[in-house]
């Protein structure tokens, strides 16, 4: 399965975790040459690569004489100030060895949030990969905050291998794979070669495995790999740590865990939508709305709305919720919250007779929604007003 698994792809975003490449005390370039040596490797038997690497807080953060990660948000953006230029540093001069160039794309959740600015980063990237240079891709921990923040670099990989577009998500964390229980304290636990999808089942097997010098632990990397699945890509989590293990993956060695794409993809926009545009608010629904939209794909009316929650425009994206709050679609409206608190419980023959204007029936298009309880359900056409979601974008 992994042969024809491997043989079959060419573009590849890896993402290299805290843990990988840093100690204590800073970063480990040994390490970093070694995976520099290994992805050069890769990138001469003409695979297309993406990097995203932590690591520029631990390399900045013995200027501080800080101890461990740090604790507030304005001594994470200082470690970082002054770890990004040295870790950028290291690469530069591994992947130079390697006869290879580098550039550097800093992101906050902002620049993939916004449709137009997601798309410019593709487009850099897409320039860079075309010139045969290696973009490494990080947070911009010096000036994000909380509200702008992409939690960790695992969630932030998931998302740039839908940006690239590319076929296979490889994590390289300070773990072997996904385990039955923590192999830190079960010596008896047995690896997990293979994950056909992330369900609950599987969820519960990650435990709290995070490390002391990076932001996510195991359930991140599940939750990657399951946003990758649903973009229809396979993910890899192996130990990167072990030496060569780039070299032995695509030799087909059965290492880590991988976790197959699913039989059904997500189209760029919705996946967008779904993991990447971080909503601004919640439209509560009436059980009609509700079955109308989970059990019919249909789009959202002012009718079905009964209250709403949280500060949005129009282009933001909101969580549709039952009355009892739980999240059953996410979609961008095309209502502000002004706007909808006037409309909402009203029919849509009534929209231009209270707002003095209208833009369209619904409030979200179903072209402009993902489903919870049907995530792998195919896009279906609008029947007569097809306002298709590229024509927006």
């Amino acid at each position: 399965m992994r042969d024809r698994f491997f043989k079959s792809l060419n573009r590849i975003v890896i993402k290299i975790g805290s843990g990988v490449i840093s100690t204590d005390s800073g970063l480990d370039g040994d390490r970093i040459d070694v995976l520099s040596a290994d992805i050069g490797a890769l990138l001469r038997s003409g695979y297309e690569i993406t990097l995203v690497s932590s690591g520029a807080i631990s390399a900045g953060k013995g200027d501080l004489n800080i101890q461990g990660r740090p604790q507030s948000i304005p001594l994470k953006q200082a470690a970082a100030a002054i770890g990004q230029s040295r870790l950028m540093r290291y690469y530069k001069r591994a992947f130079h060895e390697q006869g290879f160039k580098v550039g550097q794309i800093l992101l906050t959740r902002d620049d993939l949030t916004d449709r137009k600015r997601y798309l410019n980063a593709r487009n850099t990237v897409r320039t860079l990969l075309d010139y045969k240079i290696l973009p490494i891709i990080n947070e911009n921990d010096t000036v994000a905050v909380e509200e702008i923040r992409f939690g960790d670099n695992d969630n932030l990989s998931s998302m740039v291998t839908a940006l690239v577009e590319a076929q296979l998500l490889i994590i390289l964390s300070d773990v072997d794979g996904l385990f039955d229980r923590d192999p830190r304290h079960h010596p008896e636990a047995r690896r997990i070669p293979v994950v056909e999808k992330v369900g609950s089942q599987i969820e519960a097997m990650a435990g709290d495995t995070g490390s002391q010098v990076g932001t996510g632990g195991m359930i991140t990397k599940l939750q990657a790999a399951k946003r990758a699945a649903l973009y229809g890509v396979g993910t890899v989590i192996v130990n990167g740590r072990t030496p060569h293990i780039l070299n032995r993956l695509f030799q087909g060695e059965d290492l880590g865990t991988l976790f197959l794409p699913a039989a059904e993809k997500m189209s760029a926009r919705k996946h967008w939508i779904a993991f990447t545009k971080k909503p601004r608010g919640k439209l509560f629904l009436d059980d009609g709305a509700v079955a109308a939209i989970v059990n019919h794909g249909k789009s959202l009316l002012p009718s079905g709305i009964r209250s709403v929650e949280g500060r949005f425009g129009r282009g933001d994206a909101v969580s549709l919720c039952d009355l009892n709050g739980r999240e059953i679609a996410r979609g961008v409206t095309d209502y502000d919250l002004g706007e909808v608190m006037r409309i909402m419980g009203k029919k849509s023959s009534t929209i231009k007779d209270i707002l003095g204007y209208k833009y369209h029936e619904d409030v979200v298009h179903r072209d402009n929604m993902v489903v919870e309880s049907s995530p792998l359900k195919k896009d279906e056409g609008s029947n007569g007003s097809n306002r298709n979601a590229s024509t927006r974008s």
